[in-house]
C-alpha cells in the first residue's frame, strides 16, 4: 500500500512540474536561493542541527 501512495506522489509532482511555466519554475527557484540563509549554504545543516543542540541544553 506504502508504494502505491509514494508512486501517486511522485506522480503528482511531476506532473504539477510539467504544468507550471517555465518562467514561473525559475522564478520559484532563485526566490529560494534568495530566502536560504549563507551559513546553511555554505555549511549545510550544521549550524541548524548546533544551534538546536544549544537550545535545547539551556532549556
Amino acid at each position: 500500500m506504502a508504494k502505491d501512495e509514494y508512486v501517486k506522489y511522485v506522480t503528482q509532482r511531476v506532473v504539477k512540474y510539467m504544468e507550471t511555466p517555465k518562467a514561473e519554475r525559475k522564478k520559484i527557484k532563485t526566490e529560494k536561493k534568495e530566502t536560504r540563509s549563507q551559513s546553511s549554504h555554505w555549511f549545510g545543516v550544521l549550524p541548524f542541527a548546533f544551534r538546536l543542540f544549544l537550545q535545547r541544553r539551556k532549556g
